[in-house]
């Protein structure tokens, strides 16, 4: 009843708690979750991330998006000139202005109870003394040392392998890692409340590191960096408001899929009509999010034009006994870890933080511990589409952390982390918890679908096999995975109204951990 943590990691888990337990928020709780996380799970995400935030606090939910622009000085032109026809996922190029450390200063300084420098002193005494690594994390990072030994030859890339691989080799499970640099940029963000990432010392460093080795970003475009309080988004579903955050996140993917399946009624989740249905109006979701979703002021159409319930009604016209092949609509005008927090006084937090794809786009600036993410690889070289790349521009993105509200009455927190998965991630949960009466950790538990692209299906591989077979006599093309972090990982806090009991689930397909109190 005190206080809920919900993350991937048991170590960044009890670092929230902890500040619970010390007089601190669940605000406050969050912030330390996910700065440890940078150092507990650094192959999901770090420093140099952005970040997403939906706060429940004194009846009111607010949005915090922290994500960063592309730097002035980058063009399709230049991106060209330099060799590429498409956006490259590695180096300088996807690099966007880290917004994460802006999260955290932004949110302690807005509904924070406790100073900074205490809230992240748990990250900083993982980043410094050490901690063994976990047993998911040490296949994640395995994996990136493979990729990134094949693929990044260049000097530039050195930092990485010096920081995350100084003995030659990705850690293994029980391993101590430690990181100096990283405890020492953490101490400064902590000791200046963010101010010396954007406009001090570790500004400088980064804008270094970029003119000695041909990158875009500068001091001038972290200077000008300020995480954006936003309106969330929601619609109502079966008497209960889902919320997001608006574009340019993919929140409004899952908002739309919602919307076209509330047209029809449910009776069992196990149920080939229910998986069907499903996956057609995560399609016809989706398309249209390719199209449409960019930073806002670039963007054709509306929030409320895309949510709208009559281009819902078009869209579930679209959905027959057959597998569609997905086109995008017009409406009518007129590698991420997550985490959610509670505490006894009803405040609570979904959080989400990501370098995009693992450890980012392969580049850390020296001394810091700072992985750079490459969050403009999303991005598009074609000077036509709405999501194309501009300097000063946010792209398309990924990450989106979800609350659930019922009247004027918190349920919770909710998200699902991983890539394009996340909205599908969304609706599958929303749909288990309201539709079919599942409690968290079942909600989070049930196996998942995942829609890749025209008919093409990715199933967990303990999908029900039968129903597997069910879909591709309907003309999909149906792939059974092995592996299942590709089908994000989630976590939930529910509150009950009545008693105020926080009920929670955390991911079963990581290290995901509970701490309560």
């Amino acid at each position: 009843m005190n206080g809920v943590v919900a993350t991937s990691q048991p170590l960044a888990a009890q670092a929230g708690l902890e500040i619970l337990q010390k007089g601190g928020n669940a605000i406050d709780a969050a912030i330390a979750t996910a700065a440890c996380l940078t150092v507990c799970e650094p192959t999901s995400n770090g420093i140099g991330g952005d970040a997403f935030a939906l706060v429940w606090t004194k009846g009111k939910l607010h949005g915090l998006n922290a994500s960063g622009r592309a730097p002035k000085s980058i063009s399709i032109d230049k991106v060209k000139e330099l060799g590429h026809e498409e956006m490259p996922k590695y180096g300088w190029i996807p690099v966007t202005v880290p917004g994460a450390p802006g999260a955290w200063a932004e949110l302690s300084r807005r509904f924070g109870k406790l100073p900074l420098k205490d809230v992240l002193k748990d990250a900083i005494t993982y980043a410094e003394e050490g901690y063994p690594v976990s047993p998911t994390l040490s296949r994640y990072w395995r994996k990136a040392f493979i990729e990134f030994s094949e693929d990044l030859k260049d000097d530039v890339f050195k930092h990485w392998f010096d920081t995350f691989t100084p003995d030659g080799h990705a850690p293994a499970v029980g391993e101590v890692w430690r990181s100096q640099g990283h405890a020492d940029t953490l101490r400064s963000i902590a000791e200046t409340d963010g101010e010396s990432f954007y406009r001090g010392e570790i500004a400088e460093k980064i804008a270094a590191f970029a003119r000695e080795t041909g990158g875009f970003i500068t001091e001038e475009d972290l200077a000008e960096y300020k995480a954006e309080w936003v309106d969330p988004i929601s619609i109502n579903y079966r008497g209960y408001d889902v919320w997001e955050i608006p574009p340019n996140g993919q929140g409004i993917v899952a908002l739309q899929a919602l919307n076209i399946l509330k047209g029809f009624e449910f009776t069992r989740k196990e149920s080939l009509d229910t998986y069907h249905k499903q996956i057609e109006a995560m399609k016809l979701a989706y398309v249209d999010g390719y199209k449409h979703i960019t930073d806002p002021k670039h963007m054709k159409y509306t929030v409320e034009e895309i949510l709208s319930d009559a281009y819902a009604e078009e869209r579930r016209k679209l959905i027959t006994e057959e597998a569609c092949m997905p086109e995008p609509g017009e409406p009518s005008t007129g590698g991420t870890v997550y985490l959610a927090t509670a505490d006894k006084e009803g405040n609570m937090v979904s959080f989400i933080q990501s370098n995009y794809h693992g450890f980012g786009s392969g580049l850390v600036v020296p001394g810091t511990g700072i992985a750079l993410q490459n969050r403009g690889y999303n991005f598009t070289l074609d000077k036509n589409h709405v999501n194309a790349l501009e300097g000063g521009k946010k792209t398309f993105h990924t990450i989106i952390p979800g609350f659930l509200t019922k009247g004027d009455t918190a349920v919770g927190p909710f998200g699902v982390m991983g890539g394009f998965m996340q909205p599908q991630g969304h609706v599958q949960v929303i749909m288990n918890s309201i539709d079919f009466g599942l409690h968290p950790q079942a909600a989070l538990d049930a196996p998942r679908w995942q829609w890749i692209k025209g008919k093409m299906v990715e199933v967990e591989h303990r999908f029900p096999h039968h129903f597997a077979e069910g879909l591709a006599f309907q003309g999909h093309d149906i792939r059974i995975a092995l592996e299942t972090n590709n089908f994000g990982r989630g976590q939930i806090i529910w509150r009950n109204p009545d008693t105020g009991v926080l009920v929670a689930g955390t991911e079963s397909r990581t290290d995901g951990a509970i701490a309560v109190w």
